[in-house]
């Protein structure tokens, strides 16, 4: 999969997570993260969104996550749909 233009997916209120992914000219996946809860679940929420993006092959993104309390499968859901939207992509390949 190859991130084409900008995607975004997700909200800014309670309990969700707003995930925007742009093509990078990095080699590596960038994360901005803000967070009421940044001290506790940061790196975990980190962890999660480049796990995710990287099962999908991706290498190089940059992403902006503005996390408002969301839950590991909402955070899951959201990356997914803004780097399906990001790559221009309509096989999507959903778990249950």
């Amino acid at each position: 999969m190859e991130i084409k233009r900008i995607g975004r997916a997700g909200t800014v209120e309670s309990n969700d997570i707003n995930i925007v992914i742009e093509p990078s000219d990095k080699e590596d996946i960038e994360i901005e993260l803000q967070s009421a809860v940044i001290k506790q679940f940061g790196e975990h929420i980190k962890a999660l969104i480049i796990e995710i993006l990287r099962s999908k092959g991706i290498k190089s993104a940059y992403v902006k996550a503005v996390d408002k309390g969301a839950i590991d499968c909402v955070i899951k859901a959201r990356t997914l749909t803004a780097l399906y939207r990001a790559a221009e992509s309509e096989e999507y390949e959903w778990e249950v």
